[in-house]
């Protein structure tokens, strides 16, 4: 897979619910500026009726050009999912949903922690698809250390090039454990301010080495930020993305699940459970 490309194949999962519309047309407006086939499935029983409703909601996308299939398959949802996504080689999985409306807790609650976690290719969950297109103006990625960061910045940029989006904000998350001084006195705050400097540094130039690996095309006029932010993961950067009212949050996809994790939220945990942006949630496919 190319970074230069990175969603070649998209696969969409629709109900047919109120925001089938809304979610078609999104979702074929990013797969246009992805330059990606479009894969629509629905997990349910095949009708005339439901057949003539998708087709009719395709009259009115926008780009006529681009490369659509529409699949019918039973099953349970997840399930289903999982496997398409593994036969059908898709780089990324869109799920559509409204925060308020009844299908949210089916695709954006327990489904989607499994998803996250078990399927081989990139999620992106849509809070807020549109009729008409409103621009993508600020991308938000993850910046922690960690080997797969990388590839999630470098998509984050990807991402952000298609979309013609103005900022990308790298965000540091530091644990706050890592300054772990009591503030007694203006000595000890002073040696608290002097080691939160002293972190950022080290963020700010691991950052640094990332971005030179970054493709000059997908550089252009985009205005690059690093943010570091003190406290805990995965609940930090959500609460930023909130403030900043990111258009886009990125993230590293959560490792496999082990026995500590049922007992503690993974950092992704916390932004799932609700979710301030549209989240892309980036994997590698092998």
């Amino acid at each position: 897979m190319s970074l230069n490309n990175p969603f070649k194949t998209v696969l969409f999962g629709f109900a047919f619910s109120p925001t089938l519309k809304i979610n078609v047309l999104e979702t074929s407006r990013i797969a246009h500026f992805f330059g990606a086939k479009l894969i629509l499935l629905h997990v349910g029983s095949k009708s005339e009726e439901k057949e003539r409703k998708i087709h009719e909601i395709l009259s009115h996308i926008e780009h006529k050009s681009l490369e659509i299939s529409i699949e019918w398959k039973t099953g349970k949802p997840d399930e289903v999912l999982l496997e398409t996504c593994k036969s059908s080689g898709i780089d990324l999985l869109i799920l559509g949903a409204v925060q308020h409306e009844n299908l949210y807790q089916f695709y954006v609650g327990s489904i989607a922690r499994k998803l996250t976690r078990k399927v081989c290719c990139s999620v992106l969950l849509l809070i807020k698809p549109s009729e008409e297109r409103v621009p993508c103006k600020h991308v938000v990625v993850n910046g922690l250390e960690d080997e797969e960061t990388p590839f999630a910045i470098s998509n984050a940029f990807y991402v952000s090039h298609a979309l013609g989006a103005k900022q990308l904000t790298i965000v540091e998350e530091i644990r706050q454990k890592e300054v772990a001084v009591d503030v007694e006195d203006d000595k000890s705050l002073k040696r608290v301010t002097i080691l939160k400097e002293r972190l950022k540094n080290r963020e700010d130039s691991r950052i640094r080495k990332i971005l030179k690996s970054i493709p000059k095309e997908f550089l252009g006029e985009l205005k690059i930020k690093t943010q570091s932010i003190f406290g805990k993961r995965g609940y930090s950067i959500g609460h930023y993305a909130e403030v900043v009212r990111a258009d886009l949050l990125v993230m590293n996809a959560p490792k496999k699940i082990g026995v500590m994790d049922r007992i503690f939220p993974h950092d992704i945990e916390y932004i799932l459970s609700d979710l301030p942006t549209d989240l892309l949630i980036v994997r590698k496919t092998n």
